[in-house]
């Protein structure tokens, strides 16, 4: 839910985005889930997925592209030409200490998925979900760097994501250097995926698809080459699973958000988009200026 709630920030009605989240989370997410973690069909066909680089990132980042695409852009996002122009944040400083956070809960996030107090696997888990937020942080630094000739925090910011998402689906399989391999190519992942949504006119205000779905994919697919059974015959096994998740959660998403839509409509007005939603919404201004 909350990975849905970045992409659709200042333009969704707040009763149908939590319309839409009740029903997604509710319905799709256990759905999905009970198909590896309940022991179902994609257990039994060998698919593999520690805590959920597929299971629950691309899950929320199926559903957030969804409903973004129906949803449309944020006025001003892009020109007459489609061309994207960037809305900055209100505070970087505040979105820089959420991402220390989310990095340090990763760690109750994977090391939790170990499922016991195991001394050996639980550190594992530890280093290598580290390792990986480092390289991801450094890999879509430098590779933004190259592209705009600008060490862009925000880009660093979703790299050290990208890279968490990246090794959450084989964080007890991978050792240090693979790691950082995975982190490093989902932080690259990141930026060129940021790029393809302007090129869609897709407009995620955080970068919340290329962080939980683009890298998802990557790190789910990455068990397949750098995991204990990484093989052709387990990569396609990975790859077909990504798939058959991504049928389902594009088809529920678009199911859920149209029923939304056609009930209580999704978008603000034009006027309420122009003053805020903290004003339009919550009667209450976020933010003031001296």
């Amino acid at each position: 839910g909350t990975i849905i709630s970045g992409a659709v920030a200042e333009r969704i009605k707040i009763n149908s985005f939590m319309l839409i989240i009740f029903i997604y989370v509710g319905l799709v997410y256990p759905i999905v889930g009970s198909w590896q973690w309940g022991s179902g069909f994609l257990y039994s066909l060998g698919f593999y997925d520690f805590a959920g680089s597929t299971l629950v990132h691309s899950v929320g980042g199926w559903g957030a592209l969804i409903v973004i695409y129906l949803l449309g852009a944020r006025k001003g996002k892009f020109d007459s030409n489609g061309k994207a122009i960037a809305i900055p944040g209100s505070n970087i400083p505040l979105s820089a200490a959420g991402v220390l956070i989310l990095w340090l809960g990763w760690f109750g996030f994977n090391g939790g998925s170990v499922l016991s107090a195991d001394p050996a696997n639980t550190s594992l888990v530890l280093v290598t979900t580290c390792l990986a937020a480092a390289a991801g942080g450094i890999g879509a630094a430098f590779f933004s760097n190259l592209l705009y000739k600008n060490l862009d925090i925000t880009m660093f910011m979703n790299g050290v994501l990208g890279g968490l998402v990246g090794i959450t689906a084989g964080a007890d399989q991978m050792g240090p250097t693979e790691a950082i391999i995975i982190g490093a190519i989902g932080g690259v992942i990141v930026v060129l995926g940021v790029a393809l949504l302007d090129k869609c006119k897709l407009d995620d205000p955080v970068g919340a698809i290329p962080v939980h779905l683009f890298a998802g994919i990557w790190g789910t697919l990455a068990v397949g080459i750098f995991g204990d059974s990484a093989s052709f015959d387990q990569f396609m096994i990975q790859l077909a699973s990504v798939g058959i998740v991504g049928l389902f959660c594009v088809f529920g998403a678009t199911l859920i958000t149209l029923l939304v839509k056609s009930i209580l409509g999704l978008r603000v007005s034009e006027e309420e988009e122009e003053a805020g939603l903290d004003i339009a919404e919550h009667g209450t201004k976020a933010y003031f200026s001296s």
